[in-house]
């Protein structure tokens, strides 16, 4: 058994010893663009000299990605040849498709049992040839002890002899096949071990040196921004923006050419590396069978067509924008810079200034903009001009802005952040003609740092405020004023009472500035689009959550701003199903009109009058049930008494009456509801015919 393991580690160390990503041809890495996204496209560019194959190494998690995006082009008139790479079919199944089946890990006596029947050289003290017969197991007694042990059992030319595996030291399989298949098997399962590289395989056909291109998608880390902005009461506000590229591939990044897109494209991840396998049916006899039905995909209508030749066009278009764009944003980038830095013929590149600044300064410093900027269909790109080179595992910060922006310094007020204090903060125009990608800004007032603050994407020409800090010398009180509400009008529309009421709320800001010079502020107050702004007029801007209010206060000045608001609504009634109080609220009411009062004290008097019906209708319906208790009462009496007593004969005179009575009361009943029954008719069709403003 120890020799079989012996061999089974030797099968595995050669099969890992063996070269797996030998390559005829090698396709270096030239372009990388990073998206937001969580992706990357890579390109290789290279030479390949006739039939040619290259074999380019990913990680087994990569190549669901490479297996969606791949991209192949041969450039000199060769052909692209079938791609190959190593299945992902599980192992299990892999190695069950051999002639020995390793793939449960049996043991020496299991794996024996398998190759029952097969010729095999069995080596103890010495040879024994033979044929496998089978592993059986047997017990013996070793110091009043019961031991199990395995024992194969052979069949040689002198007869069947019984060996026990803990006297075999070596098994030769006679039978080449069985030996090749058991090998392979064991390779199969020492390359299953390498789960992180699988060797992918390129295969171009052709003639002659020609030039080929690879191109791909793979998952990336989200490349992120930060920024660096200088305020100086002197000088325009200046800014400086990096991107943070991470090279996590196991490959350096060699002057590629860099371009880093900020948009959200989407991207999944679908696992075609798996092989799958689908159910089949079980065919059954013609005459048995019915038929299922098939499925066609439709044709492409004119509608689709005319779209698609529109598109093409489209993509010519864009093509020239994005050149145009280019030169815009070359032509932007080195206005922006501060002529101070620049030496007269230096050729854009930096130089020192003659003095150092006592402060920190943005401009000037020695860091000039990398990026080229341009649309990229719907996404924005910063191309960096200059080829980059990144180390495998390591990242790099990279200059993509750096030039004068506009800002106005302001104090932003919301009571939901801070209910006592404004914070610094700046209105911050996009003049870079770039692309602003969210990230953190850090704030430096005077030279000095001021605070950090966040950005959210911002366009060109695109204004955004941002906060950095809290302005301890603005101090704002808000004070809620309560609300009122009136009633603004009463109609009647086909039987429905509609009332309107106006809510009024009010609520005021007093910002009190106790600074040596004048701050602007910008109260924020919560927007609610179920009310409308009475007082001011006019907010100075409104966002999808506030309003905000200018103020401008000067040096220990006192501000106030009065915020009104108000909100209309309607109150739906059917007077059908309301009773005579209710409706007499309305009716009492100031704002209603002389016609929609007299209609209302109608539908009062209709109501009144068909509620004295029910009324009366209820009593006589009452006067019964009080005559058929009292009618109970006599019959018990009537039948202790004797037929011939003068009581008996008065009950009996009663009882009479009362019957009268119970018939004329039912005919009144009747009546009442005939009665009852038009007053409602009348006011319903009064109703539904009733309008009145």
């Amino acid at each position: 058994m120890k020799s079989f393991r012996c061999l089974y580690s030797l099968v595995a160390v050669i099969a890992l010893a063996a070269p797996l990503f030998a390559a005829e041809e090698s396709i270096p890495l030239k372009r990388v663009v990073l998206f937001n996204s969580g992706v990357g496209y890579f390109q290789r560019d290279g030479e390949v000299n006739g039939d040619a194959t290259v074999e380019l190494p990913f990680k087994a998690d990569q190549i669901n990605d490479l297996l969606k995006s791949l991209v192949l082009q041969d450039l000199g008139g060769g052909r692209i040849a079938p791609v190959t790479y190593p299945s992902r079919d599980p192992l299990s199944r892999t190695l069950k498709s051999f002639g020995v089946d390793i793939a449960d890990n049996p043991t020496l006596g299991g794996l024996l049992n398998r190759l029952r029947g097969s010729k095999a050289v069995v080596t103890t003290a010495k040879d024994v040839e033979g044929m496998i017969l089978g592993v059986e197991k047997q017990k013996k007694t070793v110091k009043d002890e019961v031991i199990e042990f395995e024992v194969l059992n052979i069949v040689t030319a002198d007869g069947l002899r019984a060996i026990p595996l803990e006297q075999v030291q070596k098994i030769k399989l006679l039978d080449e096949k069985l030996d090749s298949e058991l090998r392979k098997a064991l390779e199969t399962l020492a390359s299953g071990l390498d789960k992180q590289r699988k060797p992918v395989t390129l295969s171009f056909t052709g003639k002659g040196k020609r030039a080929v291109r690879v191109g791909y998608i793979l998952e990336t880390p989200v490349w992120k921004t930060s920024y660096r902005l200088s305020l100086d009461p002197k000088q325009k506000p200046f800014m400086q923006g990096w991107a943070i590229v991470e090279n996590t591939t196991d490959e350096d990044w060699k002057r590629v050419s860099l371009a880093l897109v900020s948009g959200r494209p989407i991207s999944f991840i679908q696992d075609l590396y798996q092989p799958l396998y689908s159910p089949r049916p079980v065919v059954v006899p013609e005459l048995y069978s019915s038929l299922r039905p098939p499925v066609y995909e439709g044709e492409m209508d004119a509608k689709d067509k005319a779209m698609a030749e529109r598109g093409e066009a489209d993509d010519m278009k864009k093509a020239e924008e994005l050149a145009q764009n280019r030169e815009e944003s070359k032509s932007a980038r080195r206005s922006a810079q501060p002529p101070s830095a620049l030496a007269p013929g230096s050729g854009g590149r930096w130089n020192a200034p003659a003095e150092v600044p006592p402060q920190l300064a943005l401009g000037g410093a020695g860091v000039a903009a990398m990026a080229e900027a341009a649309k990229a269909g719907e996404l924005f790109q910063y191309s960096i001009e200059q080829p980059v080179s990144i180390e495998r595992q390591k990242s790099a910060m990279i200059p993509i802005v750096n030039q004068e922006v506009e800002a106005e310094k302001v104090s932003i007020y919301n009571e939901r952040v801070q209910p006592k204090f404004p914070l610094n903060g700046l209105r911050l125009k996009n003049t870079t003609n770039l692309h602003l990608m969210q990230g953190p800004i850090t704030v430096f007032d005077g030279g000095v740092y001021a605070g950090d603050a966040r950005i959210e994407d911002l366009q060109p020409k695109e204004e955004r405020l941002i906060s950095y800090a809290m302005d301890l010398a603005v101090e704002v009180e808000p004070q809620h004023k309560g609300g009122t509400s009136e009633m603004t009008s009463v109609k009647i529309v086909k039987g429905a009472l509609i009332a309107t009421h106006k809510y009024l709320r009010e609520k005021n800001y007093n910002v009190k500035n106790r600074a040596d010079e004048k701050r602007v502020v910008l109260v924020e107050h919560p927007f609610d689009s179920s009310w409308k702004l009475v007082s001011p007029d006019k907010a100075h801007e409104r966002t999808q959550t506030v309003y905000r209010f200018r103020l401008e206060v000067e040096p220990t000045k006192t501000v106030s701003v009065s915020v009104k608001e108000e909100q209309v609504t309607s109150q739906h009634l059917a007077l059908v199903n309301y009773d005579v109080d209710t409706i007499l609220y309305y009716v009492r009411s100031k704002v209603i009109s002389a016609k929609a009062k007299e209609a209302l004290e109608k539908v009062v008097a209709m109501k009144m009058k068909l509620n004295d019906l029910s009324r009366r209708r209820a009593e006589a319906q009452q006067e019964i049930n009080n005559i058929a208790v009292e009618q109970s009462r006599i019959r018990e009496n009537m039948a202790r008494l004797d037929r011939n007593a003068e009581l008996y004969a008065r009950y009996v005179k009663k009882f009479d009456q009362q019957e009268t009575q119970i018939e004329s009361l039912r005919e009144q009943i009747k009546k009442l509801q005939e009665d009852e029954s038009k007053q409602r008719k009348e006011l319903e069709e009064y109703l539904a015919n009733l309008q009145v403003e």
